[in-house]
């Protein structure tokens, strides 16, 4: 039974404001936060580390994924009156064996396995994905509560050739304001 410990995924957190006061670029900064966002993003949340703990391949093998990891992102000092909804939106290297599931980075000795994210209640949030998880904004800090997952690809898991070792993917996390 092989295992592996300090896995992690990190999520970079860009804020745009949907108005067209912001346009998206292809490699959001997390430090370029629009001066009239209604939210500003909480220090601890810029780069968020989720380690996965120990892995072990038996049950990847046999179940076909891991069980949740929670993380959360905060945002603090929401004014409501300036707007009041966010679409969330996840970019990142997607996956091609499991569209909308996250890649791992290529300085990782892992293999076979990639990372899906889904909200609190188990709703999918696909990297890439056309579709945006709406949030209410209320006045006051809001957490974002977010679960990621590990996925063994097929190929690799009819194959046997999962490889659990140290891996890095990343995330961008876009806040679209309403």
């Amino acid at each position: 039974m092989k295992q592996t410990f300090l896995t992690s995924l990190l999520i970079l957190v860009a804020m745009a404001l949907q108005s067209g006061l912001v346009q998206a670029t292809d490699n959001p900064d997390p430090s370029a936060v629009p001066a009239n966002t209604p939210c500003t993003l909480h220090s601890d949340s810029n780069e968020v580390q989720l380690d996965f703990k120990r892995v072990i391949d038996r049950y990847l093998y046999r179940y076909g994924l891991t069980p949740v990891r929670a993380f959360a992102l905060r945002l603090q000092a929401c004014d409501s009156q300036l707007l009041t909804g966010a679409r969330l939106r996840l970019t990142g290297s997607e996956s091609t064996e499991l569209p909308g599931l996250l890649t791992l980075d290529g300085t990782s000795t892992a293999n076979g396995v990639v990372i899906g994210l889904q909200s609190a209640s188990g709703q999918a949030l696909p990297v890439n994905g056309d579709d945006a998880w709406s949030l209410a904004l209320a006045p006051g800090d809001l957490t974002i509560a977010l679960q990621a997952y590990l996925e063994a690809e097929p190929s690799a898991q009819s194959s046997r050739n999962i490889v659990l070792q140290r891996f890095n993917a990343t995330a961008f996390v876009a806040l679209d304001y309403q």
